[in-house]
C-alpha cells in the first residue's frame, strides 16, 4: 500500500449502472501505471481506492458527474460531441430523466464516500483531492492523433478478428503513445495484452475493455497535475463539464 505522502492518480471506467463491470487503474506520482483491474459494485471500487488510491490527488471517471439538466443533454456534451463527432467521438446525452442520473449519478455518490471535489477549479491537494469526468475516446482521438476512433469496442457488427486487430492497434498506441505509464514494466499489462493477442471470443475482449480504458483515465488525471496546459475543460461544474485534452492536438499557445 502506498503512504499518505506518495501522490496517486486513479483512472475509473464506470458503469452507469451498478450491474455492469467497471474498469480502474493507479498511477503514481512519476505517471507510471502501479494497478489495474475491473470490478461491479461500490465496495469492490472502494477497496481498489484503499489498496492502490492513498494519497490520491486526481480521479478521473469516466461517466456523467454533475447532470443538473431534466431533459435532453448538457451543454458540454454538445460542445464535445461538436469538436470530436467527426471522428466518431461524440458524446452519449445524459439527463435527470435517465434512471441512472437521478436523484444522484453514480460518479457523484462515489465521489461524496470518497471525499473528492467534483469542481474543477478546485486546485488538488492530498487532503483535497478532486475528480474529473473524462471521457477517453475523444482523449484517444488527440493523444495518438487518430482520424477516427479505433473500433475496438465489442459492439454488434464487429467480428473478432477485426476487434482483435484494432484492441492491439490500441495497445501499441498506447505502449509507444504513453511513455510515462511504462507499461513495459507492468505484469498486469502484458496479461491484458496476452488475452487480446489471443481472444477468440468477443467475450475476452470485453473483459479487458473497461480496465484499458480505466488506464487512459488514470494518465488523464495524472496529466491534470504534470502537464495541465494539455488538458482542456469543457463547460463549468455549474452545467456540468468533460475534460478532454485539446481537440487540435495541439495545446494553446502562451
Amino acid at each position: 500500500m502506498s503512504s499518505p505522502a506518495t501522490p496517486r492518480f486513479l483512472g475509473i471506467d464506470l458503469a452507469w449502472g451498478d450491474r455492469n463491470r467497471t474498469g480502474l487503474a493507479a498511477v503514481d506520482g512519476t505517471g507510471r501505471l502501479v494497478a489495474s483491474t475491473s470490478v461491479i459494485d461500490d465496495d469492490e471500487i472502494a477497496g481498489f481506492v484503499a489498496r492502490h488510491g492513498v494519497g490520491t490527488l486526481v480521479a478521473a471517471i469516466d461517466a456523467p458527474l454533475v447532470v443538473p439538466n431534466e431533459t435532453g443533454r448538457r451543454p458540454c456534451e454538445a460542445e464535445v460531441t461538436r469538436l470530436f463527432g467527426r471522428y466518431s467521438a461524440g458524446t452519449y446525452p445524459s439527463n435527470r430523466g435517465m434512471p441512472h442520473f437521478s436523484p444522484q449519478p453514480r460518479g457523484a455518490r462515489l465521489a461524496d464516500r470518497f471525499g473528492w471535489s467534483m469542481d474543477p477549479d478546485t486546485v488538488p491537494e492530498p487532503r483535497r483531492p478532486v475528480c474529473l469526468e473524462v471521457y477517453p475516446h475523444a482523449a484517444m482521438v488527440s493523444l495518438f492523433d487518430l482520424p477516427r476512433v479505433l473500433p475496438y469496442k465489442a459492439k454488434p457488427g464487429r467480428d473478432v478478428p477485426s476487434l482483435r486487430a484494432a484492441f492491439v492497434t490500441l495497445l501499441d498506441h498506447m505502449e509507444h503513445g504513453l511513455a510515462a505509464l511504462r507499461l513495459d514494466e507492468s505484469t498486469r499489462w502484458r496479461e491484458v495484452r496476452r488475452r487480446v493477442e489471443g481472444a477468440s471470443r468477443k467475450s475476452e475482449l470485453r473483459s479487458v475493455e473497461d480496465e484499458v480504458d480505466a488506464i487512459v483515465c488514470a494518465h488523464l488525471a495524472w496529466l491534470w497535475v504534470a502537464d495541465r496546459k494539455r488538458l482542456v475543460v469543457h463547460g463549468d461544474f455549474a452545467d456540468g463539464y468533460i475534460v478532454t485534452p485539446h481537440p487540435s492536438h495541439q495545446p494553446p499557445a502562451d
